[in-house]
């Protein structure tokens, strides 16, 4: 019969948030066997996301009844319920959490087991692994959404908001984690510091040009503008208002700007349940493919590392420029 580790020994932060995070290096480890300098770096050694997901995904595992060690025909049979109602990325982290879970524990991976594993490639054939995806918000559709805001205190601040996220590609996390600090003010725009970002845990960083437009929505003097307008000379750019038009010293969350980006395509008669905080990602590189603009000039704002992440918005972008119907009807 399996034994269940103690709370105590599993050095996974996701199950206890006092203890410490997913690392293989700490399996077994009472909490006092480790030094303080190293639990510092080993609670940053997983993006805090991350540990919220794998938190939740084990305690939706644990209520079906399960627990770290598990039989392994008893995780593909957990897998096969889930199939009834969630989407195969979902399952998949579930996996990678589960899995984690046991080596942090000191246990073999029981997801690496012909049957986990034979049961995932079923259920992807089965369900298929096409992801719903935000709408992009192309450039016309923008335009469209900003000529509806007038001009009270969070109408400034979402068109810089809006503005900036479209121009940089940016994800969520990464606009509202600019700081005035990160803007290099140059000739023929500003330059963006992105510290850190989704894809560069290690805090490489990389930096993007956003030029002045060519028309009255140009990112730059709108970022320009609230700046000037909220009195921020430091510390975050993209602060929460309240319903007074008060401005918080504190910066927004991410959430709050797939709520923002709802409201506003709302507002300018767009279904909101189709966008979300990616739709300017999104818009950004399908609108530059539909203009020409070459795939590693996109993938030079975006931060995709190949033009393969890139595909699927060059080819929507792309689609109707030489479309093969078009040459014979």
């Amino acid at each position: 019969m399996l034994e269940t580790v103690p709370a105590n020994m599993i050095a996974i932060n996701c199950i206890n948030s006092s203890a410490i995070p997913f690392d293989d290096t700490t399996a077994s480890l009472p909490p006092q066997a480790i030094s303080e300098p190293v639990r510092r770096f080993l609670s940053h050694s997983l993006s805090a996301g991350t540990q919220r997901a794998y938190a939740a995904d084990l305690a939706h595992f644990r209520a079906s009844g399960r627990d770290i060690p598990c039989p392994s025909q008893s995780i593909a049979e957990y897998l096969a319920d889930l199939a009834e109602t969630h989407a195969v990325a979902t399952i998949q982290r579930r996996v990678a959490a589960i899995a984690k879970a046991h080596r942090a524990s000191g246990f073999d991976d029981p997801c690496r087991s012909e049957i986990v594993m034979a049961t995932m490639r079923g259920i992807r054939r089965t369900k298929g692994m096409a992801q719903r995806e935000a709408q992009a918000l192309q450039r016309d559709d923008l335009f469209a959404v900003l000529e509806r805001m007038g001009d009270r205190p969070i109408d400034v601040r979402d068109k810089a908001l809006l503005l900036i996220g479209f121009a940089g590609a940016f994800r969520r996390s990464e606009l509202v984690g600019f700081d005035c600090g990160d803007v290099e003010p140059v000739a023929r725009g500003i330059v963006l510091h992105l510290r850190r970002s989704k894809t560069d845990q290690t805090g490489h960083g990389r930096k993007i040009a956003i030029p002045y437009g060519r028309t009255r929505w140009c990112p730059v003097r709108h970022l320009t503008d609230w700046l000037a307008y909220a009195g921020i000379e430091q510390g975050p750019i993209f602060r929460s208002i309240d319903r007074h038009g008060h401005i918080a010293p504190n910066r927004l969350s991410g959430d709050a700007v797939a709520t923002i980006m709802k409201k506003r395509v709302g507002a300018a008669g767009f279904d909101p349940t189709t966008f979300s905080g990616h739709s300017l990602r999104a818009g950004l590189a399908t609108s530059a493919a539909m203009a020409g603009a070459s795939s590693w000039k996109i993938r030079q704002q975006t931060g995709h590392k190949s033009d393969a992440m890139l595909a699927r918005y060059i080819r929507d972008g792309d689609m109707f420029t030489d479309n093969a119907a078009g040459a014979v009807l």
